[in-house]
C-alpha cells in the first residue's frame, strides 16, 4: 500500500510488487502483522480480504477440519500483514464447524488485531457478534462497512459515537470500490503495534446476570487453570451451557461446573427464560443502545435495490425471475462457451498433428495423445467453465442467489428440501465435492442426505464439460439444454422417491438476505480464477498424461476385452459404440475421462466416429452416471459407506433405465 495514499477515503491499491522492488523484502520479523477478519455472512468480509490481498492468496482448509481457510499478505508502510479470512458466523457457540474454528484461532493463535466487519445498514443485529469478540478481550477495529447501501436507506453512522460506546476504533469503509480501507489499515497496524497500550474496556450486562459472571470469573482465576480463554468468556459460556466449555472445565475443576449451574438456574428462575437466551437479549439491550446512539437518520427514498427487491420476491414474479435466472446462467455459458470454443477450434487447426495414432513407434504414440488432449483441454474445457465461475460469481456477490433460494423454497420442499438447499445445489453445478461440504448449512443430517443425493446428479463443470464437448459442439447448443431439463425432471423425481424413504421431518427456512448490490467485477474475477485455477492445475495433466497412457493401451489392445464385455449394456441396451463400456468406467473416475478418452482414441473430429443420437445418449448416461471418486469420497466421509453405496447404485441403476429408454424415443424423431 503506497506511502502516497494518503486520502482516507480513496481507492485502496494492490502496492505489493512495488513495495518489494523498494526492497521492503529485507525488513524485520518485528513488523510481521497478523489480521484477523471476523463477522457476520454477507457483510463484505471477502470482499475485503480481495481488496486487501488481491492475487496474493492461499486457500485450503484449517488443518483438521473440513472448513475452508482462506489466507492472503500485503504489504503496508514497510509491514508484512498476514490476513486471515475467518468463516462468516453470527456467535462463537458449538453449532457449526466454522463457529469452533473461529473461536478456537482467536484465542490460541492471538492474532495482532481483530477487524470486525460489520454491514452499516444492520449495524445492531451486527453489533450482536461484536459484543461478543469483546468478551473475547482481543485487540480489535470495527470496519463499518456498506456505508453506502445504508445512507440509500436514510442511514448515517456517527462512528466516532459508536467508537466511544464500545470503546475500540471504529472505521467507515466501502470496500468495494476500496474506499476507507488506507485508513482502516493505518487503524488496524497501530492498535497491532500497541497492544499493550490499549485498554481493553469491559461491557457490562444486568445486575442479576453480571454479578453472576463475576463470581464465576473470580473462581475461574482462583483455580489457575490456564485454559486459553479469557475466564470471563469461560464464564459467559458456562452459565450459556456451552457443551465444548462445559466439557473443557469438567476435566479440570467439577467445583466451577457446578457453580456455574448453580447460578444459571437462578438465572432462569428469575427470568422464566433458559439462560443462554437471557444473556442473548443482554447482549442484543447492549447492541441496540449502541446502535440508536450512533444511527442518524437522514431523508429516506425508497431506493432501486428495495424495489428491486420487492419484484425478486414477488408471490409470482418471483419465480419467473428465479427460473430466469438459473436459466439465464446455463444459457449463458452455452452461447459464450460455444463461441470461445469455435474460435479456439479454429486455431489449433493449424496444429498437426491432433488425429489419433494407434500404431507405429510407442514415443509417437504417446506424444501424440498428449498434444490431443492439450487441444482437448483448451477447445473444450476452458471455453465452457470460465463463462459459468464468472457468471456464477457475479449472481452470487449481488444478493440474487440468496432470493431464488427463498423463492425456490415450496418447490424445494417438494424433496424434502428447503431453499437454502438450493445455494449448495446450484454450487453442485461447478463442482460435487465443495457442493456437499456446504450441505452443513443445512440444519439435519437428512436434509444434508437428502441434497446431497440430488447434488450427485447436478451436472458438474466435469459433466459440463462432457455436455458441452460432445452435444453442444457437434449436435446443437438446444440438445444440450434438453439434457438440463432431463436432468432435473430426473432430480425432482428421484428426490420424490427419496423424500418417501428416508424418514423424518423437513424444517422451515431461515436465511439472511443481505442487500442488493452491484457486485464488484474484479472481486467476481478473482473468485473465478480461484475456481478454474484448480480444474486447470488438475485437469490439464490429467488431460495430457491420460490420453497419452488411453492411446497407448488402446494400440496395445488393453481396452478391447473390457468393452467386449460390456456389449450387452453399451451396444444393444444403450445403442453406443463397442468402446463405450470403457469410456463410462474411466468416467467414473474423473468425468472429464469420458470425453478425454474420446478424444484419444479417435480425434477431436469425433462426429466421424459418432452419430448425433449416440452424442447424446453417450452424454446423457455419463451425466447420470456413478460419481467421479473425490464425490464418493467426500460422500464417504459425511454419511458413511452404506448411504454412499445406496446412492452410487441409486446413480448407475437411473443412468442405464433413463439412457435406455432415451435412446428408443429420441430415436423416433432423429
Amino acid at each position: 500500500m503506497s506511502n502516497a495514499t494518503t486520502n482516507k477515503s480513496k481507492k485502496l491499491t494492490n502496492p505489493t510488487e512495488t513495495e518489494k522492488s523498494n526492497g521492503s523484502d529485507e525488513k524485520s520479523q518485528e513488523n510481521d502483522i497478523t489480521i484477523a477478519l471476523a463477522g457476520n455472512s454477507n457483510v463484505g468480509k471477502s470482499v475485503l480480504f480481495n481488496e486487501l490481498t488481491g492475487s496474493n492468496q492461499i486457500i485450503g482448509n484449517w488443518p483438521g477440519k473440513t472448513v475452508e481457510r482462506a489466507e492472503g499478505k500485503l504489504l503496508f508502510e514497510g509491514k508484512e500483514i498476514t490476513v486471515i479470512d475467518l468463516p462468516g458466523i453470527y456467535s462463537f457457540s458449538t453449532y457449526s464447524m466454522e463457529e469452533i474454528v473461529s473461536r478456537e484461532y482467536i484465542a490460541f493463535e492471538q492474532p495482532d488485531v481483530v477487524i470486525n466487519v460489520v454491514d452499516a445498514s444492520v449495524l445492531e443485529r451486527n453489533l450482536f457478534f461484536t459484543i461478543q469478540l469483546k468478551e473475547m478481550k482481543v485487540p480489535m477495529v470495527v470496519c463499518v462497512n456498506q456505508i453506502d447501501l445504508a445512507k440509500q436507506k436514510g442511514i448515517v453512522i456517527d462512528t466516532e459515537r459508536l467508537s466511544a460506546a464500545l470503546g475500540v476504533p471504529v472505521v467507515a469503509t466501502v470496500a468495494i470500490r476500496g474506499e476507507g480501507l488506507h485508513e482502516l489499515m493505518e487503524v488496524a497496524t497501530e492498535v497491532a503495534l500497541n497492544k499493550s497500550k490499549n485498554k481493553i474496556t469491559t461491557l457490562k450486562y444486568g445486575a442479576e446476570v453480571e454479578d453472576r459472571i463475576q463470581r464465576i470469573t473470580q473462581l475461574i482465576e482462583s483455580k489457575n487453570l490456564n485454559l486459553g480463554y479469557p475466564s470471563r468468556w469461560v464464564a459467559i459460556k458456562l452459565l450459556e451451557n456451552d457443551p465444548e466449555i462445559r466439557k473443557l472445565i469438567e476435566s479440570k475443576s467439577m467445583q466451577i461446573v457446578n457453580s456455574a449451574y448453580d447460578m444459571a438456574r437462578e438465572i432462569e428462575s428469575i427470568h422464566n427464560e433458559p439462560s443462554f437466551a437471557v444473556i442473548a437479549s443482554e447482549r442484543y439491550f447492549i447492541a441496540n443502545q449502541f446502535a440508536n446512539g450512533a444511527q442518524l437518520q437522514s431523508d429516506i427514498k425508497i431506493t432501486f435495490a428495495e424495489r428491486l427487491d420487492k419484484l425478486v420476491t414477488h408471490r409470482i414474479f418471483g419465480y419467473v425471475i428465479s427460473a430466469l435466472v438459473v436459466g439465464g446462467l446455463l444459457l449463458w455459458t452455452f452461447i459464450v462457451g460455444d463461441f470461445f470454443s469455435s474460435l479456439l477450434t479454429q486455431a489449433f487447426g493449424f496444429f498437426k498433428p491432433v488425429d489419433p495414432q494407434v500404431s507405429g513407434p510407442i514415443v509417437g504414440i504417446l506424444w501424440n495423445g498428449a498434444f490431443g488432449g492439450i487441444v482437448a483441454g483448451v477447445t473444450l474445457v476452458l471455453p465452457f467453465v470460465i463463462p459459468f465461475y464468472l457468471m456464477l460469481s457475479l449472481i452470487e456477490n449481488s444478493g440474487i442467489l440468496t432470493r431464488v433460494a427463498f423463492m425456490m423454497d415450496s418447490a424445494m420442499h417438494k424433496i424434502g428440501l428447503h431453499g437454502k438447499a438450493l445455494i449448495p445445489m446450484i454450487l453442485g453445478y461447478g463442482c460435487n465435492v465443495p457442493a456437499i461440504e456446504s450441505t452443513r448449512i443445512l440444519e439435519t443430517r437428512r436434509e444434508r442426505l437428502l441434497a446431497a443425493f440430488a447434488i450427485t446428479f447436478a451436472p458438474c463443470a466435469a459433466r459440463t464439460i462432457v455436455i458441452l464437448g460432445l452435444v453442444a459442439v457437434f449436435v446443437s447448443v438446444w440438445w444440450a439444454i434438453a439434457l438440463y431439463v432431463i436432468d432435473i425432471a430426473v432430480m425432482f423425481l428421484l428426490g420424490r422417491i427419496a423424500l418417501k424413504i428416508v424418514p423424518g421431518e423437513t424444517s422451515g427456512l431461515i436465511m439472511e438476505m443481505h442487500t442488493f448490490k452491484v457486485p464488484s467485477i474484479s472481486v467476481a474475477a478473482k473468485q473465478t480464477w480461484s475456481r478454474t485455477k484448480s480444474l486447470i492445475y488438475v485437469v490439464f495433466p490429467v488431460y495430457i498424461i491420460g490420453s497419452a497412457l488411453i492411446q497407448g493401451l488402446f494400440a496395445y489392445g488393453f481396452l478391447t476385452p473390457v468393452a467386449n464385455f460390456l456389449a450387452p449394456i453399451t451396444v444393444v441396451w444403450l445403442g453406443l459404440p463397442v468402446i463405450a463400456g470403457v469410456v463410462l468406467i474411466f468416467g467414473a473416475v474423473r468425468k472429464e475421462f469420458t470425453l478425454l478418452m474420446l478424444v484419444a482414441l479417435f480425434g477431436t473430429n469425433l462426429a466421424a466416429v459418432l452419430t448425433p443420437i449416440q452424442f447424446i445418449i453417450l452424454a446423457l448416461v455419463s451425466m447420470l452416471f456413478i460419481p467421479c471418486l473425490a464425490t464418493l469420497t467426500i460422500l464417504l466421509r459425511e454419511f458413511g459407506w452404506k448411504a454412499t453405496s445406496s446412492i452410487a447404485l441409486a446413480n448407475i441403476v437411473t443412468a442405464l433405465i433413463v439412457g435406455g429408454i432415451a435412446y428408443r424415443i429420441i430415436g423416433i424423431f432423429m
